[in-house]
């Protein structure tokens, strides 16, 4: 591990460990289950209520167990860093997240995830366990990647996980929990930029090279790579480069609603989010764009890469509604 500083002990360690310390930390809210591992709400499944399960690869934190809680998720189901869950770590997280009405999956559009989801579905399904995937690909940057087919799922899912949650939490049955979270995918898009590369644990090395002077247009969430490198610029300028062409994907115009989501990929201030923030907040006025939610902070990253990603939906009054609406998890609440 020369010339890799992290706290860590054993690479091979680094789930567990996390696991056990995120269960230690947050008793009131979650359970961590492992052999196989998986993270639940500290009170089991809610009878009666729709339950929501995500997962994917683990150094996205809080992606995805910070997101199980009230209002939000029922299970998360975490895998090796980077790497999809497998199919019997996800189907005891849909059994234990089922209240009797039924299990939405909510996964991102990586090929391993929607592959693995879809097989713990089957095995559910077999057990007279009924299941729905949601497909999240709000990423605008790539289509077709050596790691997907279509477009990647990025920090939009926090927006679909919550507002489905919302929707399971008032009681909502399945088809209409499964209908709003398509309605959230449809509507919602993402694109981020990378300046630094981050370092996977047991690799011991950045996952891909980008020199000091350049940055990466158009990155994924796992290093993958974006539309291209650029010298690196200005906040204003990057930030631009990111919202026009969500903006332009989106179709929005004049007049109508947004939430404006500024997520940060682990090793960004703050401060820098926030000017990030302020950039595509004014662009999206200048189109006449009503920016009436906001999200900031780091909520879906990259283990330590430094760079940031902007998202935007497009909210009506049933999306502000169940945005609004109560959630208590470790990572959002409200």
């Amino acid at each position: 591990m020369a010339g890799v500083k992290k706290l860590i002990n054993d690479p091979a360690d680094v789930v567990s460990e996390t696991l056990d310390g995120f269960g230690a930390a947050h008793a009131d809210v979650v359970a961590v289950h492992h052999d196989p591992d998986y993270v639940t709400r500290a009170g089991g499944a809610t009878t009666g209520k729709v339950g929501l399960v995500s997962g994917g690869g683990s150094g996205h934190e809080p992606l995805h167990a910070g997101f199980v809680g009230v209002g939000m998720l029922d299970a998360a189901v975490p895998g090796a860093v980077f790497t999809s869950p497998t199919p019997d770590q996800i189907f005891p997280a849909y059994q234990a997240a089922d209240g009797g009405a039924g299990v939405l999956a909510i996964v991102k559009n990586y090929t391993g995830d929607v592959l693995n989801f879809e097989t713990a579905g089957e095995l559910a399904e077999a057990e007279d366990l009924t299941v729905r995937t949601v497909v999240v690909n709000d990423d605008v940057a790539v289509e077709d990647s050596l790691y997907t087919a279509g477009r990647r799922g990025v920090a939009g899912t926090v927006a679909v996980e919550k507002i489905a949650g919302a929707a399971a939490e008032r009681g909502d049955d399945l088809d209409a929990v499964e209908a709003v979270a398509k309605k959230v995918v449809a509507n919602v898009r993402s694109m981020g930029v990378a300046l630094t590369a981050c370092t996977v644990p047991h690799a011991g090395k950045p996952s891909f090279d980008l020199p000091e002077d350049e940055i990466e247009i158009g990155i994924g969430i796992h290093g993958e790579p974006g539309r291209r490198r650029i010298p690196l610029a200005g906040a204003d300028e990057i930030t631009e480069l990111l919202l026009t062409p969500v903006a332009d994907d989106l179709g929005l115009s004049s007049g109508e609603d947004v939430l404006l989501f500024v997520n940060g990929m682990g090793g960004t201030p703050a401060s820098e989010l926030y000017i990030v923030y302020r950039q595509a907040r004014s662009l999206l006025e200048a189109r006449g764009v009503r920016v009436t939610r906001s999200l900031v902070g780091n909520y879906v990253t990259s283990l330590e890469m430094q760079g940031a990603s902007v998202t935007v939906l497009r909210l009506d009054d049933e999306l502000t509604t169940l945005w609004d609406a109560p959630v208590h998890t470790t990572a959002l609440r409200w």
